[in-house]
């Protein structure tokens, strides 16, 4: 059975490191670059070929949500 691509995207950013910069690919399936600052992540983004990622800021903790 196939996750619900809200599940796959939040294990996506669950799995990144934690207080970073990251680029996401286009369709938001795989983290294309990391880097400590923005500019890190652009930079590393550009040289692994993705020229318009999404860009995250992780945070320091993940918090729970109660909704």
């Amino acid at each position: 059975m196939d996750m619900p691509n809200q599940d796959k995207r939040l294990q996506l950013l669950r799995s990144a490191p934690m207080d970073s910069w990251i680029a996401l690919s286009e369709d938001e399936s795989r983290i294309v670059a990391v880097g400590a600052t923005y500019e890190e992540v652009v930079k590393n983004s550009e040289s692994a070929g993705f020229a318009d990622p999404l860009l995250l800021k992780t945070p320091k903790v993940w918090m729970p949500i109660s909704v």
